[in-house]
């Protein structure tokens, strides 16, 4: 049976952050994930943890300014000292929370971007994510990185799982992971079962949600019954 982990930034949203560990242990979860946990100190969100008996799963490092339109830091010129202050940060916290997983965001890409601009993005996200990846490696933390569909994130680096996996030969990591989100990944290109079985190994994390609107996912066009049943055949452990 699949592990499945409330992502506690997108439910129980009915109580404040720090009681949705309580709510998502009552409903038989044993692991958590949220996107940005800096809100709060981590050795607090490590006490409902540990109270609750959870592991925490996976969360995001700092994106930077989202009110302003950022969506990650790791492709982004002349912001690369505030790039290594946000690694630093997600590996604090991560060690604080026993987390394995860590999400770094891309960034988005300005629409009139030439591309020589592109290319130039394209190269400082490698070398960051190289770094990211090193760092990460002295605490035993996988990095990920996930393709989002243009739709919810207009210009974001990566939009599709071969971008993302390219991405991660490029980088030559062995602790390099894409997170496949099957909800992005529909709404960009569809044909779940078989990009999951293509890539498998190199996939460290999977999120689910119904597809349109981003529901619970026994609603909408995916059928998740089916999807649950391939990764216990496939035998997949993220």
């Amino acid at each position: 049976m699949p592990r499945f982990a409330a992502n506690l930034s997108m439910m129980f949203n009915e109580v404040p952050f720090l009681e949705r560990f309580a709510e998502a242990a009552q409903a038989g979860f044993r692991a958590v994930e949220f996107t940005f946990p800096y809100e709060w100190q981590a050795r607090d969100i490590a006490e409902r943890v540990a109270q609750h008996n959870l592991e925490v799963a996976l969360f995001n490092a700092p994106p930077g300014d989202v009110a302003a339109g950022d969506r990650g830091l790791a492709s982004l010129p002349g912001r690369e000292h505030e790039f290594a202050a946000s690694i630093a940060t997600a590996l604090r916290y991560a060690q604080v929370l026993g987390c394995r997983r860590l999400h770094v965001m891309a960034g988005v890409v300005p629409a009139d971007a030439d591309a020589q601009e592109r290319n130039r993005r394209h190269r400082l996200y490698v070398r960051h994510l190289r770094q990211a990846c090193e760092d990460a490696l002295a605490h035993g933390i996988t990095v990920t990185i996930e393709p989002l569909n243009p739709r919810d994130v207009p210009g974001y680096l990566l939009h599709t799982q071969a971008e993302a996996h390219a991405i991660r030969e490029e980088v030559g990591a062995a602790n390099l992971k894409v997170q496949m989100d099957f909800y992005h990944c529909q709404i960009v290109e569809g044909d779940l079962a078989e990009k999951f079985r293509k890539w498998q190994p190199h996939i460290g994390h999977i999120q689910i949600a119904g597809v349109p609107g981003r529901h619970e996912p026994d609603q909408g066009e995916i059928h998740y019954p089916y999807l649950f049943r391939l990764l216990e055949e496939l035998r997949y452990d993220g």
